[in-house]
């Protein structure tokens, strides 16, 4: 019998009678080998030592399930990937998130559910109807505050989940058009692990993750950006400030409405990713790395990026004119 299809964890049980077999097919639903067995006329031995195999395997019933506290018999990924600590680690995790439209809601709640202990919400703005989106915020919250009704979302997803606690361990800034140019070099000063997504007209940018100290930041892009159009460090500063992005406009219907959720779903599941990468204690897979979440199809784009010559983020921060004490808090 194998247990398993993916070829990373799957696990072929031989040696099997008719009975342990059929014994071992009752286990999905969170059954017991060993009473089960006892039924179909498996020797209690014979079942213990096929339990305490699987176990060591990572497939038995070792954890306990959170919301009905049953044994579970579904393969535990996280122990079968070599990453035993996975779910502790995360529980004690925090991690903030700036900007609280659909796509940051989507990102939080994704974060909530697969197991991050403490979620900070900063987002005061009102639900507007265009940030209606399956799964987030519905018609009856416009008008509401995001980070209000934010927090009830999370809680809906997974209800033990903190929403206050000290300084977060990633932060995932969600702006709108561009980047704050202002927040990044604060953010790296304060040595502080973000990530960076931005909502743009035809897509949504995705990344870097940035550890200060280690690869390119939000400013050696922007520096990028310079090289190639010598009137970005004038265009940019418009496009935060732009009367649609601060007024909101009418929300997209049909066709491009579709397109909207498409890319929205895509990018909040490469930004959550990256964080629990980066939580879990392995590379990021956007570390010095963009995706551009491009409608209507939500094909990324990958792009690398190195720290830019002419920047000092590759050494400790400590630039003069960016305290450590006005790196913004969530």
């Amino acid at each position: 019998m194998q247990i398993g299809t993916d070829p990373r964890w799957a696990v072929l049980v031989d040696d099997l009678t008719a009975a342990e077999a059929d014994a071992l097919a009752t286990l999905g639903a969170g059954g017991d080998l060993t009473a089960v067995g006892a039924r179909q006329g498996v020797d209690e031995r014979r079942a213990a030592r096929i339990v305490a195999d699987l176990d060591r395997a990572g497939l038995g019933g070792g954890a306990r399930d959170r919301r009905s506290g049953q044994l579970g018999a579904e393969p535990q990924i996280a122990e079968l990937v070599g990453l035993g600590d996975v779910v502790s680690a995360r529980a004690a995790g925090c991690v903030g998130v700036m900007g609280l439209g659909p796509v940051g809601l989507a990102i939080a709640a994704t974060l909530a559910a697969a197991g991050v202990g403490t979620l900070l919400l900063d987002d005061a703005r009102p639900v507007r109807s265009g940030d209606i989106a399956p799964g987030g915020y519905g018609w009856g919250d416009v008008g509401a505050p995001r980070d209000v009704v934010g927090a009830r979302r999370l809680r809906d997803v997974a209800p033990e989940v903190a929403l206050t606690g000290g300084a977060p361990d990633v932060l995932v800034v969600v702006d709108t058009d561009v980047a704050d140019p202002e927040q990044g070099p604060r953010l790296v000063a304060a040595g502080v692990v973000h990530l960076s997504v931005v909502e743009r007209e035809g897509d949504v940018l995705v990344g870097p993750l940035v550890v200060p100290g280690d690869g390119a930041c939000l400013r050696c892009l922007d520096l990028h950006r310079a090289d190639a159009d010598p009137q970005w460090s004038d265009v940019a500063p418009q496009l935060g400030t732009q009367v649609g992005a601060a007024a909101g406009v009418a929300p997209p219907t049909g066709f491009a409405a579709g397109s909207v959720l498409a890319v929205a779903a895509v990018s909040a599941g490469l930004a959550a990713a990256a964080v629990l990468a980066h939580l879990d204690g392995g590379r990021s897979p956007l570390r010095g790395v963009t995706y551009e979440v491009v409608a209507p199809y939500a094909l990324p784009l990958r792009r690398e990026w190195a720290a830019h010559p002419s920047w000092g983020c590759a050494a400790p921060p400590t630039w003069s004119g960016v305290p450590v004490a006005e790196a913004p808090t969530v």
